[in-house]
C-alpha cells in the first residue's frame, strides 16, 4: 500500500483532472483492478476513493470560497 501522503496526492490529481466525475473516474479504476483479480490495487483505489469523497464534500454549515 502507499503512503497516506501519496494517497490524498493521488486524490488531488484526480479531482484536478476529472473535477465532478474524480469519484466515477476512481471507482471505475477499483472495479478494473478487482476484475483483474489485484486485490492490493483494488484496495489503493478504493482508499483513494474515501480521500475523493472527503475533499470534495460539503457539510451544511460550511461554505466553499
Amino acid at each position: 500500500m502507499i503512503s497516506d501522503w501519496e494517497l490524498w496526492a493521488c486524490a488531488h490529481q484526480q479531482i484536478e483532472q476529472y473535477g465532478d466525475e474524480a469519484g466515477v473516474a476512481a471507482a471505475m479504476r477499483a472495479d478494473a483492478f478487482l476484475a483483474d483479480g489485484d486485490l492490493e490495487g483494488q484496495r489503493t483505489w478504493l482508499a483513494i476513493l474515501q480521500r475523493i469523497d472527503r475533499l470534495t464534500s460539503v457539510d451544511a454549515d460550511e461554505i466553499r470560497h
